[in-house]
């Protein structure tokens, strides 16, 4: 029955641990033995010895020292109470009697002999005792380092086997392991080991074998299909019109198609492997694609002989949460580019076109009514009117398609100049009195003293306000007021247009300034959904900032921010 190691390596620990006890606790002992044999000796035997010194002392000196006597009375009194040996008792008592009769007559010294006798007799007695108690002690320390040195013999040979053997009871399978598995990362699944232990490693072991026989099994069975799909998605990838760029986790190219070959001027073979930032180093358009843009850009790249468009997307590669590469795609929008172009192009060629022919319309519909060219009955009147309101629509619908094309262009022309916000104010409002009349609305105005003059261009100002009070009276109820302010913000004059209408809905706010965009529930059948966005473009053009406030119920405000002059 094989044993585990969990267990090889608990009885081996609990082994050092009894012996460690055991040698601690014998060492403990003989320890305290000797020290309290040392101290009995330093106790009893040593101050004895003291004691009959200080009474010989005394002894000679009672002729010429007044305090002898007490001094040799008081060691005699101490010596009376450490009486420790057979014998001792008596040679006390003698001594005592001695002393005694010397202190009858102390001018008779005839007795000094007995007492000098009785003295040295207590100090053989406690000499030999200490003679014979070190040689208790001599025979315990013997006895002591005899059974220690056993103990310790049996410790150096069970270290020596645990040295020898313990190491290669746990190295020589983990070296084995380690083989393998270097094995393995090598791709050579045919490795397998063999270890006759019954314990943690053989399991080991087994499961090794067993996971090399799966990956050999797997790798058998799926290289052929993995290396035909590797080759199918090179072949897609080569052909397609979009530039690919594959970067692994460190930012070393890992591949590029045919269409980025092409476009950086590089081919893969020669780069592949190599740090991207490196090759950027003396290739601009490398150099652009690892910048990091918090926009999209389109990307002018002269590419198919003439100037191609292309759109950049980067695409995080992830395993697990992990990122363990980057892909590079430069989408071709040269054709969408040259659509947008064509169709900004027409717009602006029709709405310039029908500009003409609207006037004219317009003209003519003035000179009709007027009474001096005749009266007109109260249906040719209200034709007229018809006739003019969607001539004025029309021209502005033509107007802010003219003003889209030049925003589209890139082309928006301004005169920027010194103005006045209070100027640009009331040029707005005169703009809308009248439709702000025909539904009794009133605008009041609102301005801070002595407002600093702005750089800016006032036609195109005034065209952006112009737009925030019409739509702010289109949605306003009649009989209501229109609130239209300028005032100063620390280094900024700031313009808003707040109205009483409905209000819109949070959700809709992000998309405000979209192109097109209309608030569903609006029934606006007349605008284009172009205004907001050309005033964005208008204001942002100058250097400035638009914006809008707004919830259901509680009306709107429009507003921009223009830095002083």
């Amino acid at each position: 029955m094989s044993i585990r190691l969990k267990t090889k390596l608990s009885l081996g620990l609990v082994f050092l641990f009894i012996v460690i006890v055991l040698f601690g606790v014998l060492g403990l002992f003989y320890i305290n033995r000797l020290s309290d044999e040392g101290r009995l000796v330093l106790k009893n035997n040593h101050e004895s010895l003291v004691y009959c010194n200080h009474m010989m002392q005394a002894l000679e000196e009672l002729r010429t020292d007044k305090n002898a006597i007490a001094t040799f009375r008081e060691n005699l009194q101490k010596q009376q109470v450490n009486i420790t040996e057979v014998g001792e008792k008596e040679a006390t008592d003698e001594l005592s009697t001695n002393f005694n009769e010397m202190l009858a007559d102390p001018s008779d010294s005839s007795n000094y002999t007995d007492i000098r006798k009785s003295i040295i007799k207590i100090e053989d007695l406690n000499e030999m005792a200490i003679v014979r108690k070190n040689a208790i002690a001599q025979k315990t320390a013997d006895g002591a380092k005899d059974v220690l040195t056993i103990l310790f013999t049996i410790l150096t040979l069970v270290a020596f086997t645990f040295i020898f053997n313990l190491p290669g009871i746990i190295s020589g399978p983990i070296s084995s392991l380690a083989e393998g598995i270097r094995a393995i990362a090598a791709k050579n699944y045919k490795k397998r080991i063999y270890l006759r232990q019954g314990d943690e490693f053989g399991e080991l072991a087994e499961a090794f074998n067993t996971m090399a026989q799966k990956l050999d099994e797997y790798e058998s069975s799926n290289l052929a299909q993995v290396k035909f799909e590797k080759s199918r998605i090179e072949t897609i990838i080569n052909q397609m019109r979009d530039g690919i760029i594959g970067l692994d986790e460190k930012r070393n190219i890992l591949f590029l198609n045919a269409v980025a070959e092409r476009l950086l001027g590089l081919k893969e073979a020669n780069i592949a492997g190599q740090y991207a930032p490196d090759v950027a180093v003396s290739n601009d358009l490398m150099r652009t694609l690892l910048q990091e843009e918090p926009e999209k850009k389109e990307l002018k790249i002269y590419a198919d002989n003439k100037e191609s468009y292309f759109s950049k997307d980067v695409l995080d590669v992830t395993n697990n949460e992990k990122m363990i590469g980057q892909v590079i795609v430069l989408r071709n929008i040269t054709l969408f580019h040259e659509l947008n172009e064509a169709k900004t192009n027409f717009i602006a060629t029709v709405s310039h076109e029908l500009k003409t022919p609207i006037s004219s319309i317009k003209m003519s519909a003035r000179l009709l009514s007027d009474l001096r060219v005749g009266a007109l009955n109260s249906e040719q009147q209200e034709l007229i009117r018809s006739i003019t309101d969607d001539s004025n629509r029309l021209l502005k619908i033509t107007g802010e398609l003219l003003n889209l094309s030049q925003v589209e262009t890139g082309q928006i022309q301004l005169k920027l100049q010194p103005a006045s916000p209070a100027e640009i104010v009331e040029q707005a409002i005169q703009a809308v009195s009248f439709q702000a009349q025909q539904k009794h609305i009133r605008i009041h105005t609102s301005f801070t003293e002595n407002l600093p003059r702005i750089q800016a261009d006032v036609e195109k100002t005034s065209w952006v306000l112009i737009n925030f009070l019409t739509n702010a009276i289109k949605y306003s109820p009649e009989d209501s007021g229109i609130e239209v302010s300028a005032c100063r913000k620390k280094d900024t004059v700031e313009f808003v247009v707040k109205d009483q209408g409905r209000g819109i809905d949070e959700k809709y706010l992000p998309r405000i300034f979209e192109r097109y965009f209309k608030v569903p529930g609006t029934h606006d059948r007349n605008g284009t959904g172009l205004g907001l966005s050309i005033s964005k473009e208008f204001i942002e053009a100058q250097g400035g900032h638009i914006w809008v406030h707004s919830r259901l119920g509680e009306g709107s405000r429009f507003g921009f921010t223009f830095s002083v002059f």
